[in-house]
C-alpha cells in the first residue's frame, strides 16, 4: 500500500461472540467460534472473520493472545483508530458498531493527511531556504594565503 496517503488495516483483536464468550452467537456464516488458545487459532479466526464480513481485500494485524494491542488502543469490541505516523492515536471512534462514526472518522483522515502535507511543504521550504553548508568530509582546509601552494609540500 505504499505511495497512498492513508493505509487501511484490519487489526483482529479476538472473537467477540466466541461460544465460550460473556456473548456466544454464531458468525454471519453460521460458523460458532471458540475463544482461541494459540495465535495460529486466532489467527485462522482472522482469517475466517475477515472471509465471513467480506473483507478480504485489507491486509490484516493479528493482536498477541495477552491482548496487547486491545490494551494499547481500547478497541474492544471494535472500534475506527486513526494512528498517526508517530504511532500516536489521531482520532478513535466510540466501540462499534453502534459508536461508529464514519463522517467524523472521514473528516479526522482529511485533517491528518492536510496535516502532514503542510509538515512536508514547511520541511522542504526550510531545507530549500537553509544555508548551505559543506560536510566535513567534502570541505576544503582553510587557505593560507601567506604561502604559495607546494604540490609537494615544501615551502
Amino acid at each position: 500500500m505504499a505511495g497512498r496517503a492513508v493505509d487501511f488495516w484490519l487489526v483482529y483483536l479476538r472473537e467477540a461472540h466466541a461460544v465460550d464468550s460473556a456473548w456466544p452467537m454464531a458468525t454471519p456464516d453460521g460458523t460458532v467460534m471458540e475463544e482461541p488458545q494459540t495465535l495460529e487459532e486466532r489467527a485462522a479466526n482472522a482469517r475466517h472473520c475477515k472471509t465471513a464480513l467480506g473483507l478480504e481485500a485489507l491486509p490484516a494485524l493479528i493482536d498477541t493472545l495477552d491482548d496487547q494491542a486491545d490494551r494499547a488502543y481500547e478497541a474492544w469490541p471494535d472500534r475506527l483508530v486513526l494512528i498517526d505516523p508517530d504511532g500516536k492515536v489521531a482520532w478513535r471512534s466510540g466501540p462499534g458498531p453502534f459508536g461508529f462514526d464514519l463522517p467524523g472518522f472521514r473528516a479526522a483522515i482529511a485533517r491528518e493527511v492536510k496535516r502532514l502535507r503542510r509538515d512536508a511543504v514547511e520541511g522542504a521550504a526550510d531545507e530549500a531556504l537553509a544555508p548551505e553548508t559543506p560536510d566535513r568530509d567534502d570541505a576544503a582546509p582553510p587557505a593560507d594565503e601567506s604561502r604559495a601552494a607546494d604540490p609537494d609540500g615544501e615551502a
